[in-house]
């Protein structure tokens, strides 16, 4: 077994600062998605759509989300938070928007993860270093990680970026392997990170949630190295045999068969 040291800051979620000594990783390292991954987001959207429109009128509603979808345009992400601060700076008298927040901040995340989300990320880390890679702003999408149990889940191996698939040279500094398995719904996604670690690399592509279902979006890309309909069914596969066969269908447990 090969291991590393390294010394480098930790990511966000980490349970230390600063400089710290890391080292010992195993051979093989699951980068695990949040969004439609482990965390049921079109769930969350539909509730604070409604949330909205119960409180505050389809107006409101509407001109919100437009705003919301604009900043996706704009930073490749959904920022709820800085969403809200450009619809208050349209509505400066309309304090009662500001209960958004406490509603966005308060969620109940945990009922909105995917069954099993949980116990997969305790399968991977029986195996290899377990580590939660996603996109977000930094207030929003580290509170979702957090109350939804998949902080802990990982011993805080969490990385919040951007653009992640602009960031796997700091994901590898981090957590440096001979072998990475990437979980994701998205397509475009997995396609950046096979192409920078190529056949270190085996992308999983998890069939949930708007994107992962919209024909354009898919047929857009190259077909990942394995496929799952749903997060749960890695609980089902040979998660060992993923580092050294893919395929474009995830190799079961004899168990399973």
């Amino acid at each position: 077994m090969r291991r590393y040291r390294l010394s480098a800051k930790l990511g966000v979620g980490s349970r230390e600062g600063g400089e710290a000594a890391v080292s010992s990783y195993y051979p093989i390292v699951f980068l695990v998605d949040v969004d439609n991954t482990l965390l049921d987001n079109d769930r969350i959207q539909r509730d604070l759509k409604e949330h909205l429109e119960q409180a505050f009128g389809l107006a409101a509603l509407r001109r919100y989300w437009n705003i919301l979808e604009n900043l996706f345009t704009e930073l490749g992400y959904r920022d709820y938070i800085g969403a809200l601060q450009r619809y208050r700076a349209e509505h400066p008298r309309d304090v009662e928007l500001l209960s958004i927040s406490s509603y966005l901040l308060g969620y109940p995340f945990r009922d909105a993860l995917f069954p099993a989300a949980l116990g997969v990320l305790k399968r991977l880390r029986s195996i290899g270093t377990t580590v939660i890679l996603s996109d977000g702003d930094v207030v929003f999408q580290p509170r979702k990680i957090e109350r939804a149990g998949l902080s802990a889940a990982v011993d805080g191996r969490v990385l919040i970026y951007i653009h992640k698939e602009e960031a796997l040279d700091d994901v590898e500094r981090r957590y440096p392997a001979d072998h990475y398995v990437v979980a994701d719904d998205k397509l475009r996604v997995l396609t950046a990170i096979k192409q920078f670690w190529g056949a270190r690399v085996t992308t999983a592509f998890v069939r949930q949630g708007t994107y992962a279902h919209d024909p354009k979006v898919v047929g857009a890309f190259p077909a990942a190295d394995v496929t799952f309909e749903r997060v749960g069914d890695l609980l089902d596969c040979d998660l060992l045999q993923l580092r050294s066969a893919p395929c474009v269908e995830a190799p079961r447990l004899e168990s399973a068969q």
